[in-house]
């Protein structure tokens, strides 16, 4: 039986995990700029929180005795992007680091901003969830803004692509399985965004979208050429 109290939206708990969110992406990011001796501890931080809250994760629900190789394998984006996280701050690898930006300042963010979570503080469900969604978008600001490990040129572009590459990964599994990682059969229970974008399967689309213009808007910070294109356009409208 779960005695959790239920999750209240931008209720006490989730509007103190949001501040914290913010606090710690615009401090991290702040201090391995201005202090880059410290990026390394910082780095290894981030890398050993996510991992803490995964074996937590892990642990808790096999002493929950319903472990399946389902809670497992990273097939949801923002469990696949810990993996991407980890990686992208252990090596700073290019691709890693854009796909840390783009969907960390995307998916990730969002599923902070309208968690699909039933339990509230202080479940271990709502600590593990937050934990390890903030410590990826918090990642990703330090990585981007603190290490100046910035988008290349056309990156929104390429991650896009990317996306739909691993989208279609995942719906094969969906479909051979009858799962629904990345919500690509049916929405989540709780209210997000999708409800505001259609029925099945107009919502995909609909995310698809979504995707390009937000990925266009992270990426203008740091492609000049896009800028021009749109500043372009803008005046020839």
């Amino acid at each position: 039986m779960n005695d959790a109290p239920p999750f209240v939206r931008f209720g006490l708990a989730h509007a103190a995990v949001l501040a914290a969110t913010a606090a710690a992406a615009v401090g991290l990011a702040l201090l391995v700029r201005r202090r880059p001796r410290l990026a390394p501890i910082v780095r290894l931080g981030l890398i050993l929180a996510l991992i803490g809250f995964t074996i937590a994760y892990l642990r808790a629900v096999a002493g929950e005795g319903r472990i399946s190789v389902w809670d497992v394998v990273p097939l949801h984006l923002c469990d696949f992007l810990i993996l991407v996280a980890a990686f992208a701050l252990a090596t700073l690898e290019p691709t890693a680091c854009e796909l840390l930006y783009f969907w960390g300042g995307t998916g990730t963010l969002l599923a902070t901003l309208t968690p699909d979570l039933r339990e509230d503080w202080p479940d271990w469900r709502f600590v593990v969830y937050f934990g390890l969604h903030v410590t990826v978008v918090v990642a990703a600001a330090v990585v981007v803004f603190g290490l100046g490990r910035r988008p290349r040129p056309g990156a929104a572009g390429r991650v896009l692509l990317l996306t739909n590459a691993y989208a279609a990964v995942v719906g094969v599994v969906d479909g051979l399985w009858g799962m629904n990682f990345l919500y690509l059969r049916e929405k989540p229970w709780a209210p997000t965004l999708l409800d505001w974008l259609g029925p099945w399967p107009v919502y995909i689309l609909a995310v698809e979208a979504l995707a390009l213009v937000l990925f266009l808007l992270l990426a203008l910070p740091f492609d000049p050429a896009l800028r021009h294109r749109l500043r372009t356009r803008l005046r020839v409208d």
